[in-house]
């Protein structure tokens, strides 16, 4: 009898402490969630106040780079098990929804919905904005330029197929400037409501067709490939379409009802696509920061080589070149630049200047700091 006494108090001792534990911690954690709701409204009051005591003249919307150094020094203050990543992104939604009680900004984008364009800008100006989508990159430039959006983000660079030409073009057809980027890790699915043995046709936009054209080959060699706009068409076709797949988003997926088949499936994994924002006027200056330029040359023996000389004189390093045909007989060149500071470093200002007296036409398209690293 005594050892059962014994067993039972040890029973009593031991078994129940982790729910006691389990219990002590849910509770602790509705009053952690109480602390961070109130915190919250407090801070949405304060950026209130904030807004509101700008200068009425001053209805300009806030260039989205405003928003980096605060991230950066929230991020700075990050010590603890929580991923850096993930308090700047929930920081990002925090000030997204802080500046829509003052104005809500109004950004247009490339494609429908759960496009990668509208992912990116979803990644960068949080989901507190209007989103408006538009068929062409034509039509983002003319949405900002009318002044029907407040911003607009349109693809540059794709480090598999490389410059966005349409981009370009536009840049030489309306005067917009850059001032922020988005790098976006593209991450293709394939989406289907059937089984991978019943897919006959694969649609998707041809960029995203391309990228994945040597997994295609080896899992769906029978498969069609179809052409279509962008790849959240691709992913509403195959919602209704029965053998129909799509490559798109997982994002996308999860919109239209779509099951994933499989993830991953780009050839590059290391698949990224670049993407500008454009409005009216540069970011300020950050210490982290680009400017973009584009310029002609005079067609003789060694013109771009004295253009980069200058650059490479005023000690200014160039992260990114590209040549753009120019309509016409004369097979004549744009060339478009990206370098290290920004426009007002003295520089950056030393080299402009002197570049200058060397092209035959130089605008500069914008500053604006460098994308957050993954």
């Amino acid at each position: 009898m005594a050892k059962k006494r014994v067993s039972k108090m040890v029973a009593k001792k031991t078994g129940p402490q982790r729910p006691a534990d389990s219990r002590a911690a849910r509770a602790e954690l509705k009053r952690v969630d109480e602390e961070i709701v109130k915190a919250l409204h407090r801070r949405a009051e304060l950026a209130r106040q904030v807004g509101q005591a700008r200068p009425p003249a001053d209805d300009k919307p806030l260039l989205p780079d405003d928003d980096e150094p605060w991230l950066d020094w929230v991020e700075s203050r990050s010590v603890g098990p929580m991923p850096r990543g993930t308090v700047r992104a929930v920081f990002r939604e925090i000030l997204s929804g802080c500046r829509a009680l003052v104005r809500r900004l109004r950004i247009a984008h490339l494609g429908p919905y759960f496009s990668y364009s509208h992912l990116a800008a979803m990644r960068r100006f949080g989901q507190e904005v209007e989103f408006l989508p538009v068929g062409t990159i034509a039509a983002v430039f003319e949405e900002v330029h009318a002044g029907h959006a407040d911003f607009g983000l349109v693809p540059i660079e794709n480090s598999t197929d490389g410059r966005v030409s349409d981009t370009l073009d536009m840049f030489t057809r309306l005067p917009m400037r850059i001032c922020g980027e988005v790098e976006l890790p593209i991450r293709h699915a394939l989406l289907a409501r059937c089984r991978r043995d019943e897919i006959h046709e694969v649609c998707s936009k041809p960029q995203a067709l391309s990228q994945c054209r040597n997994w295609l080959a080896k899992h769906l060699p029978d498969a069609q490939g179809v052409e279509v706009t962008s790849t959240s068409t691709a992913a509403e076709m195959a919602a209704k379409k029965p053998g129909t797949a799509a490559i798109a988003s997982v994002q996308a997926g999860v919109h239209f009802g779509l099951e994933v088949l499989a993830e991953r499936i780009e050839d590059n994994p290391a698949n990224t696509t670049r993407f500008s924002i454009i409005g009216h006027e540069s970011a300020p200056r950050t210490g982290k920061d680009k400017t973009a330029m584009m310029f002609h040359l005079e067609d003789r023996p060694g013109a771009l080589a004295d253009a980069l000389g200058i650059v490479r004189r005023n000690r200014v390093n160039l992260t990114w070149i590209e040549s753009f045909p120019i309509p016409g007989p004369d097979r004549a060149y744009l060339f478009f630049v990206e370098m290290e500071g920004h426009e007002t470093d003295p520089r950056v200002r030393r080299a402009t200047a002197a570049l200058r007296q060397k092209t035959l036409r130089l605008e500069i398209l914008g500053s604006f700091s460098v994308a957050p690293a993954d």
